[in-house]
C-alpha cells in the first residue's frame, strides 16, 4: 500500500458566533496592562482537515485546531512530500522521519500540530486495513465506557452558571469543569468573584459531584499560592493550567503545597517534553492534546510513562481521538466532553465538522464496535456554514 495523496483543507466558520462578554474566561495575556488579551484573541475558529489517500482506496482522517493556516502551510510544503509514496502502515518510521525533517521548527506548537493530524490520519488507515476501531490497535478495551465530565461553565452571572451547573448534573453528569474570570490585576474583587464562581457550582450539584477548575493560564505564581487556600473548601478534583506552559518549576512549587491537585500539559509537546514534567514533578495530572502532541504515536508513549510514576492522563478536549487512548489504558480513567453548543471559541467546531463523534449517555461515552479506524467521516454540505481553502 501507498500513500498518493494528502489533502490539508482548513475549515472557516461563517455561521453566527455567540458573543463573548469579558471576564469569560483567564487567559495568558490577562496580566498586561497595556492591552490586555481575552479569551476571544484564543479562540479558534477555524479547524484543519487533513485526508491521506492511497493506491488501494483506504483514506484516513485527520484533525488539528491549532492554528489551522500555518498547521496546514507546514502540511503542504513540508510533510506532504515527505509522505507520498510511502506506506501508511510504517506509523513509527514516518512519524520520526517528520519530527527529524522539520526539527529546526517543528518540535512544538504548529508543526508538531501539523504532524499531530498527519499521525491521526495514518491510525485511521491501519484501522480500516485491519477493520477494527483504533482502540482495539491500542490493547483493546479497559472498560465498557468511558466516564466523561462536562467541561464548559465560563465565568457568567451567578444563576446562569447554576443553571447551566444543575442541566449537566440532571442529564447525568457526576463530574464538570468551571472556568475562572479573573486574575491578578484584578485585585481582591477579582478574587472574591472566582471564589464566587466555584462556591455557586458546589452549592448548586452538591458535594456528590466532582468539580474542576480551569485557569487557562491566567495566574502568576504568586496568585496562585494565594488562591490555593482560598479554594480547599470547595474539595475541587483539580486546579488546571494555572500558569504558562513554560513554568515547570512553578507547576512543581504547587503541587508540592499539597492543597489542590495540579493539572496541565494541553500546551506541552512530545515524550520528551513531559519527560521534563515528571522529572520534576509538576503535575499530579497531564491533560495533553493529542492533536497537538505527537498524535497517538506521543500519546501512547506518554501515557506509558506517566503511568511507571502513578500519574493519571486525562487528554484534553472531548473528541474521538482523545477516546480511544483512553478506552485503552489504565492510566487514564475519564476524558473530557465539550458539551455540543452553538459556536462561541471554537472548542465545539467538531461537532460540526465531523459525524461520528459519540453523545454522552448519563455521564458516559460508548465506542463502537462497527466502526473501523478512528470512526469519523466529514459532513457532506459544509460549505453552507464553512469558508474551506
Amino acid at each position: 500500500m501507498k500513500i498518493t495523496k494528502v489533502s490539508a483543507r482548513v475549515y472557516e466558520w461563517t455561521g453566527p458566533v455567540v458573543p463573548i462578554h469579558a471576564n469569560f474566561c483567564t487567559t495568558a495575556g490577562d496580566i498586561l496592562t497595556r492591552t490586555p488579551s481575552s479569551i476571544g484573541a484564543y479562540s479558534f475558529l477555524g479547524w484543519l482537515v487533513v485526508e491521506i489517500e492511497t493506491d488501494t482506496g483506504l483514506f484516513g482522517i485527520g484533525n488539528a485546531a491549532l492554528s489551522p493556516h500555518v498547521t496546514k502551510a507546514v502540511i503542504d510544503h513540508h510533510l506532504a512530500p515527505i509522505l507520498i509514496g510511502e506506506n501508511p502502515l510504517d506509523i513509527a518510521y514516518l512519524w520520526e522521519r517528520m519530527y527529524r525533517q522539520t526539527m529546526p521548527f517543528g518540535r512544538k506548537g504548529s508543526g508538531m500540530a501539523a504532524i499531530s493530524a498527519i499521525d491521526l490520519a495514518l491510525w485511521d488507515i491501519l484501522g480500516k486495513q485491519a477493520n477494527l476501531p483504533v482502540f482495539r490497535l491500542l490493547g483493546g478495551a479497559l472498560r465498557d465506557k468511558i466516564p466523561v465530565y462536562a467541561s464548559r461553565l465560563y465565568a457568567q452571572p451567578l444563576d446562569t452558571l447554576a443553571a447551566e451547573a444543575d442541566a449537566y448534573r440532571q442529564q447525568g453528569f457526576s463530574m464538570m469543569k468551571l472556568r475562572f474570570g479573573w486574575g491578578p490585576k484584578d485585585g481582591l474583587e477579582g478574587i472574591k468573584r472566582n471564589l464566587d464562581l466555584v462556591r455557586t457550582v458546589r452549592e448548586t450539584v452538591g458535594d456528590s459531584v466532582e468539580i474542576m477548575a480551569d485557569a487557562y493560564m491566567g495566574w502568576t505564581l504568586d496568585y496562585a499560592k494565594r488562591m490555593l487556600p482560598l479554594l480547599a473548601p470547595y474539595n475541587l478534583r483539580w486546579l488546571e493550567e494555572p500558569l504558562i506552559a513554560d513554568d515547570v518549576t512553578g507547576y512543581a512549587e504547587l503541587r508540592a503545597l499539597n492543597i489542590i491537585p495540579i493539572s496541565g500539559g494541553e500546551h506541552e509537546f512530545t515524550l520528551r517534553g513531559f519527560r521534563d514534567v515528571i522529572e520534576h514533578h509538576a503535575m499530579d495530572i497531564i491533560q495533553f492534546d493529542i492533536n497537538r502532541v505527537g498524535g497517538i504515536s506521543q500519546a501512547q508513549k506518554i501515557v506509558a510513562l506517566a503511568e511507571a510514576f502513578n500519574i493519571a492522563v486525562i487528554p484534553h478536549a472531548g473528541q474521538m481521538h482523545n477516546y480511544h487512548v483512553v478506552m485503552a489504558n489504565i492510566a487514564c480513567p475519564m476524558a473530557e466532553y465539550f458539551p455540543k453548543v452553538p459556536v462561541e471559541v471554537g472548542n465545539e467546531l467538531f461537532w460540526y465538522i465531523f459525524d461520528g463523534e459519540p453523545v454522552a449517555e448519563n455521564g458516559y461515552v460508548s465506542l463502537p464496535e462497527n466502526r473501523s479506524g478512528l470512526g469519523l467521516t466529514i459532513k457532506p454540505d459544509l460549505a453552507s456554514q464553512f469558508r474551506i481553502t
